[in-house]
């Protein structure tokens, strides 16, 4: 890549969500699953990240070639690559992020709950190596069914001692990327301008993106319009996995997604003040022992879970039908953890 292009795509980036590092703490970031689908795209961006101080790869295999690669890149972060159970260990010391793309993609007719049975073992796996070698990491986790997954690792690390619920989130970041990116095509506003909290779940319709809160708000949607906008964003990661004819899943969206938000949480750590995302964590919002909802990032992890806010009829409806989907996956998750 030449320099002014490098230049320009780091600025691009920075403009978009990222900061400066100057007079920042240096940072280790870990991701685990580093050579997949997700996780190349992924490093790439975390290494173009200023925050990034250290980037640790790890695999089961393949991470070699992905770290070299990426390694090459001038930009500050330090990059080591690790592969297979014996380096995990090394991989993980110190980190202060770590990232969990790791698993099984989506193929056509799949469900994120059909990706259970082989990705629930890698993350629990996984969650066993992060208690015993950096239990203070903020763990930012991908695979899928992350209504089911950030369960399995609570268990896990309640298991371990370590379980601290301000430093475990699920990633629904692309849930928000999604629904700004087609709420803002179709309101016919600057894409960069609008943001849409996006609350419940990450699959299919525990999904519940809150256009009644978009800003800026536009007269523009009739309320099929919403209705329509709020399907497509539900059904984001199939439209892709059908536009792809079975050779892939939404890899290079999720990975954008996931370094804006372990970008989110390097910031919380460094001491920025009012980061808010949305994510899907420990929550008395409802019910639910688990909920994707707007969070105020901090030193600590989350620093507060912020409320649901007013909602319309169609969100209120929404979110009654959802409670059972979620509820029934988090069961899910937290039975495997127990019984496995």
């Amino acid at each position: 890549m030449r320099p002014s292009l490098m230049r320009s795509t780091s600025q691009l980036l920075r403009r978009r969500s990222y900061s400066s590092a100057s007079g920042q703490p240096e940072r280790k970031v870990a991701i685990l699953g580093a050579a997949g689908g997700i996780g190349q795209p992924l490093s790439l961006l975390m290494k173009l990240n200023p925050l990034v101080s250290s980037l640790s790869l790890y695999d089961i295999a393949g991470t070699p070639g992905v770290a070299a690669d990426v390694s090459h890149i001038n930009s500050p972060a330090l990059v080591k690559g690790f592969m297979g159970d014996e380096q995990l260990g090394e991989a993980l010391e110190g980190s202060d992020v770590v990232i969990i793309p790791a698993g099984v993609p989506r193929k056509p007719g799949m469900t994120r709950d059909d990706l259970f049975n082989i990705n629930a073992g890698i993350v629990k796996n996984l969650s066993t190596a992060i208690a015993k070698y950096c239990p203070n990491a903020l763990v930012n986790m991908i695979s899928n069914p992350v209504n089911s997954t950030v369960p399995i690792a609570a268990e896990v690390f309640k298991k371990a001692g370590t379980y601290d619920e301000k430093k475990l989130f699920g990633v629904t970041t692309l849930d928000v990327v999604r629904a700004k990116t087609f709420y803002a095509g179709k309101a016919n506003l600057p894409v960069t301008d609008v943001n849409v909290p996006v609350v419940g779940g990450h699959a299919g319709i525990t999904i519940l993106p809150l256009f009644s809160q978009a800003t800026p708000a536009t007269n523009a949607l009739s309320d099929e319009d919403i209705k329509a906008l709020t399907k497509r964003t539900q059904d984001g990661g199939t439209e892709v996995v059908e536009a792809k004819a079975g050779k892939g899943s939404a890899t290079l969206s999720m990975a954008y997604a996931g370094a804006v938000f372990a970008d989110a949480c390097l910031k919380g750590l460094n001491g920025v003040p009012d980061i808010v995302e949305c994510s899907f964590v420990q929550s008395t919002v409802t019910e639910l022992p688990f909920f994707a909802s707007k969070v105020r990032l901090g030193k600590n992890g989350v620093e507060e879970v912020l409320g649901l806010g007013e909602l319309s009829d169609f969100e209120k409806e929404g979110l009654e039908k959802l409670k059972s989907e979620l509820k029934s996956s988090i069961e899910k998750g937290i039975k495997f953890a127990n019984d496995n």
